[in-house]
């Protein structure tokens, strides 16, 4: 005895121009279908199984006239659904895709300064001539004052004062070079 399914008879319908048996076809098989793909496709990812779920539901808009009508639908379907799952897991290839959520506590960056910031400042100051480079460094990292910077590099304080504005000014010009 064969059981009579009634996807079969939509289909058969929506061939037939019916685009109401089509709209309900759709509407009853997109949930079985959503299942198929994400039992065969869990290793995608859910918005890739979204994706091939659109594909699948593409394909039988566009190959619905290859059904054979005196075919049972459901193999038919199962094995477009099949095919896209394995289209998009070649697709793919190696790559393993994880949701970030999971991990972010455990991945969280330390808070703290950048560790490349130091770098990308010797490098700056290895641009500068060596006399404003070492101002830069006393008032930035040794944490000099102007009178302290004066008296090392014998300079007045107001020399110190102008040869440290245009280090800045050089600095700035150069970072705005790297950033482009």
């Amino acid at each position: 005895m064969d059981i009579i399914d009634p996807w079969d008879d939509l289909m058969r319908a929506a061939n037939g121009g019916d685009t109401a048996a089509y709209r309900q076809l759709l509407q009853a098989i997109t949930p079985v279908l959503r299942r198929v793909v994400q039992a065969r496709g869990g290793g995608l990812g859910p918005d890739s199984c979204e994706d091939v779920l659109q594909d699948v539901l593409l394909a039988i808009h566009t190959k619905r006239h290859t059904w054979r009508q005196d075919a049972p639908l459901r193999p038919w379907l199962y094995a477009i659904a099949r095919h896209k799952v394995v289209d998009a897991f070649r697709a793919r290839g190696r790559r393993v895709e994880l949701a970030i959520d999971d991990f972010a506590d455990a991945l969280a960056a330390p808070q703290g300064p950048d560790p490349l910031a130091g770098r990308d400042m010797e490098k700056l100051l290895g641009a500068l001539d060596p006399r404003a480079a070492d101002i830069v460094r006393g008032f930035g990292l040794r944490g000099e004052t102007t009178a302290e910077t004066a008296a090392r590099l014998g300079m007045t304080e107001g020399a110190v004062r102008v040869a440290l504005h245009r280090a800045l000014q050089t600095l700035a010009r150069l970072r705005e070079r790297m950033i482009e």
